[in-house]
């Protein structure tokens, strides 16, 4: 399906390598050969296609999700001191996005099978201060959205999902970022669909959109990309203090072609998957659960769990022994609580989010791109059960367990 060399064992495995395609290198040149590289017309095609695909009136791109999260907080209208309610095992722009906008993070801890955000412990932590809730669908996998909708509903509280991993996400026959009022992506090039560094806000507010436009182009009035067109020169006007947020047609031009991929992409994917639970179904070790019923998986991370205990051989020391392997992997996430910053600006303890903590001191990802070829695939598999068994000997009570 993809145009990339076969990688030989010699060389390392690089983690979340993007699938590109002639297509994509095609459209860049061409853009470069038009002279419009920044914000126009690809990037407009790219937020209808995307808006599109998910059934969404209104898309806007910007040059990364943190950019997508800190416009949503601020066009959610929440101010110094509300309190926004997110879960520890996401990555820290998730929480930093919520400095940024001048809001207060607020952890509730996840659920040990499915590492989202549990939604009995955002009950609990919500107070008078409480004005959003910001769930991560983690891994692709889709948050419990009734009953985070229900809470947001009666709390009246602004909804903002952290779609990161969640481009191809569905609960319950509708997909992830539609739910919110604002869904946000990323567009990274390690996620499923890539532009290199991008992102994407949903939102079914006209108004909404047209706020975020202005604020990801310095505050400037709507469409001010255009004032250099063929038509005549515009004048622009700042109505608000903005930001440098904007994605580039460069950029657009990569996505517009993978988006035509998304459904091979995430079968590709998700036979990988299979294959990996298939191979690792004997092994010491936990494996990511089963998608949930009348869900789809968006198949973004592979994650296990290295229990030493079990496995006879730390997360870490697994890291190390894979990449001696010349196989690259992930982990995803250090729980929020175990960075100093957050120790330090919140008093934040790894103890008072046991699942988080406890998921964040064991997980890995495996490579899980849609790159990857079957010997690709075959070589990871042969590398984790080697360096398992290399675990085991050195443990004498596994040995002796056989």
């Amino acid at each position: 399906m993809n145009s990339n060399p076969i990688r030989s064992k010699e060389n390392f495995l690089i983690f979340g390598a993007p699938a590109i395609e002639d297509t994509e290198i095609q459209e860049v040149v061409a853009t470069m050969k038009t002279g419009w590289l920044g914000t126009g017309p690809k990037v407009m095609r790219f937020e209808n296609e995307f808006k599109a695909y998910k059934g969404a009136p209104y898309a806007v791109a910007v040059n990364s999700c943190t950019a997508a999260l800190h416009l949503s907080i601020l066009a959610a209208g929440l101010k110094p001191g509300d309190e926004v309610i997110t879960t520890p095992m996401t990555f820290c722009a998730t929480v930093n996005a919520i400095v940024h906008a001048g809001a207060t993070p607020v952890l509730a801890d996840v659920d040990p099978v499915t590492m989202n955000i549990d939604p009995e412990k955002v009950e609990a932590k919500i107070t008078s201060k409480t004005k959003a809730i910001l769930p991560v669908h983690f891994a692709g996998r889709p948050c419990d959205m009734d009953a985070l909708c229900d809470i947001a509903s009666r709390h009246n509280l602004k909804l903002i999902e952290d779609c990161a991993h969640a481009i191809e996400t569905e609960y319950k026959g509708r997909k992830a970022g539609t739910f919110g009022d604002f869904g946000c992506f990323s567009f990274y090039v390690t996620k499923n669909i890539t532009t290199g560094e991008g992102g994407m806000i949903l939102t079914r507010s006209q108004e909404d959109a047209s706020r975020l436009k202005t604020l990801a182009l310095h505050g400037m009035s709507k469409d001010a990309w255009k004032r250099f067109g063929d038509d005549g020169y515009k004048h622009y006007q700042v109505v608000e203090v903005g930001f440098k947020y904007n994605m580039m047609d460069l950029q657009a031009a990569i996505g517009i072609h993978q988006m035509e991929r998304v459904a091979p992409y995430w079968h590709r994917r998700e036979e990988i998957w299979q294959r990996y639970n298939e191979a690792f179904a004997n092994l010491p070790v936990t494996l990511p659960a089963a998608p949930e019923p009348d869900t789809i998986h968006g198949y973004h991370l592979y994650t296990m769990l290295i229990d030493e205990a079990k496995t006879g051989i730390s997360r870490d020391t697994f890291l190390n022994a894979m990449n001696h392997e010349n196989i690259g992997l992930g982990v995803h996430y250090m729980s929020i609580p175990e960075h100093p910053f957050y120790q330090e600006k919140f008093g934040w303890q790894p103890e008072d989010y046991p699942n988080a903590t406890s998921i964040g001191r064991q997980t890995v990802s495996l490579p899980l791109s849609a790159k990857l070829t079957d010997a690709d695939v075959e070589d990871v598999i042969a590398a984790v059960k080697k360096c398992l068994v290399m675990g085991k000997a050195k443990n004498p009570v596994l040995a002796a367990a056989g």
